[in-house]
């Protein structure tokens, strides 16, 4: 197996230093010789070198360095008199593109063309320039590169200047989504066509489709009501919570949170100048039932609202709330957007719910529910989120054929799909590197958190190199160390089993 990653160990810079000597010195006659055979670059303290690995041997390399001036430039002057204002915002220059002899085929090059591509993208480089030998030029050209101006060197090692423009390595780029893989909560990949794109909302037939999506969210929720709503989870529960405002004018309610969900539940209820208190517990602690039940004892609040499945910290919620609630006569509302699909429960006992269509459902992103088991009131809350706005006619606004369709054919696929999903979580929980760094408090067959080492601190990084996307760009995730693995997508299997071969590679080279 071929994979990429950064050097960052001294035995890599040493194994760099002698492919170094090996293709620029007695391949390629541009150094002299020396008795060490080993040719540390001049800008070595400046590169960045991506690497590449047959499992754990070493076989190719090329260098990135963004600080001018450039090699490039002492051979031909400065690069931005070729290049476009728009190419040279954020510039960096390939160097030392090296592959052992016996490996110099298709899928090493693409390998580091990949690595190459993706970390440029990652970066927001908007060009990388290089000195391409002749002998190359096919490969390069392959990789988006294009000659912008003569050749330079000599006879026996003539390169070509040549640059890769974020236009230029669109091709390659939509080749390599189409091998990448992501461990995302959402958005889901789709693996079937997209369907009804012109089918009215008004017409019988859409009827028929919205009829069937309506009946079967409700058997799966355990629930009497359902609106369903064009737009993301956080507008759910705007209408969630536009409804309880309205429903409970003058009383007060109590908002429990332990991440970054629980705590955007909060942020959103003040915005809507609400009534409310906060009981926060700390990321990926559980909720102290005893303690609720005394704050619910002296008959304060009227409604208690909390996030069933917490993304943030891969924490299922307690449902023992439902027995506190109506022991206390309060109305109970939660935030299901990342468990609903995820795992079977019930919301019989649920006051107000929210989830959506692209996350543990696996359907197209664009649809969100609010779950109800009484007829929702007239409020005065905008039109779009006035649930009993949607009750009274039925489909007030545009609903897309297309959104409707989708969520349907995934829901379709239960009760078989929770089966599915608790598989690959097992799968998930049987890995090493779960065992050691996953939080285990209170999992959930959606998403997994895990909180690495800090000689594990580039994994993300290198496996992005590799097409491999874990779930670890939110700023809610990186400020506290977090990266997360998700069990939804479609093509989880292969993905993971290509990351856990990595993995494996990745920690014999310690």
């Amino acid at each position: 197996m071929y994979w990429c990653k950064i050097a960052t160990s001294e035995k890599e810079f040493e194994e760099i230093a002698a492919l170094n000597y090996a293709t620029f010195v007695e391949e390629i006659p541009q150094h002299p010789t020396n008795a060490a055979r080993h040719l540390v670059d001049k800008f070595h303290t400046e590169n960045t070198y991506l690497v590449v690995y047959k499992e754990q041997q070493l076989i190719g390399m090329l260098a990135l360095r963004d600080k001018r001036p450039f090699s490039i430039d002492e051979k031909i002057g400065i690069v931005e008199n070729y290049l476009t204002a728009e190419d040279c915002e954020k510039l960096c220059e390939v160097r030392l593109l090296a592959i052992k002899k016996q490996y110099r085929n298709g899928r090493v090059f693409f390998r580091l063309a990949q690595a190459l591509v993706n970390y440029l993208f990652e970066r927001r480089y908007t060009a990388c320039v290089i000195s391409g030998t002749t002998r190359e030029q096919k490969l390069y050209k392959q990789m988006g590169f294009q000659q912008f101006a003569e050749a330079v060197g000599t006879s026996e090692a003539l390169f070509l200047p040549m640059v890769l423009t974020r236009e230029g390595s669109a091709p390659l780029r939509q080749r390599l989504r189409r091998d990448a893989f992501t461990f995302y909560p959402g958005p889901v990949l789709q693996q079937e066509p997209i369907v009804h794109t012109d089918l009215s909302h008004r017409s019988y037939a859409f009827q028929l489709l919205f009829e069937e999506l309506q009946q079967r969210l409700l058997a799966l929720a355990h629930a009497k009501y359902v609106t369903t709503l064009v737009g993301t989870g956080t507008l759910a529960n705007e209408a969630m919570l536009a409804q309880l405002k309205s429903d409970f004018s003058g009383s007060k309610g109590l908002i429990i949170t332990n991440g970054e969900f629980g705590e955007r539940l909060a942020r959103q209820a003040k915005q809507q100048q609400m009534a409310f208190d906060v009981l926060a517990f700390g990321w990926q602690e559980s909720f102290d039932l005893a303690y609720i039940e005394e704050l619910l004892e002296r008959g304060e609040y009227k409604w208690l609202l909390y996030t069933h499945g917490e993304t943030s910290t891969g924490m299922c919620n307690d449902e023992e709330l439902t027995l506190l609630a109506e022991r206390y006569n309060v109305a109970l509302c939660a935030d299901c957007i990342s468990s609903f699909g995820a795992l079977p429960f019930s919301l019989a006992a649920f006051y107000l719910a929210t989830a959506v269509s692209g996350k543990a459902i696996g359907a197209l992103s664009g649809l969100s529910f609010v779950f109800s088991n009484h007829q929702p009131q007239p409020s005065d809350a905008p039109l779009y989120i006035n649930l009993a706005h949607y009750g009274q006619l039925h489909i007030p606004f545009t609903l897309p054929a297309a959104l409707i369709a989708s969520t349907l054919a995934s829901l379709r696929d239960y009760p078989v799909r929770f089966e599915l999903l608790a598989e690959r979580m097992k799968r998930l929980e049987a890995w090493s590197c779960y065992q050691q760094y996953a939080s285990k408090i209170n999992p959930y067959p959606m998403i997994a958190t895990f909180k690495l080492p800090h000689e594990l601190c580039h994994l993300a990084d290198d496996l992005k190199l590799n097409g491999i996307h874990l779930h670890d760009e939110s700023g809610y995730l990186q400020s506290r160390g977090f990266v997360q693995i998700s069990v939804v997508q479609p093509y989880f299997e292969e993905a993971f089993t290509k990351l856990t071969t990595i993995y494996k590679y990745y920690q014999l080279l310690d």
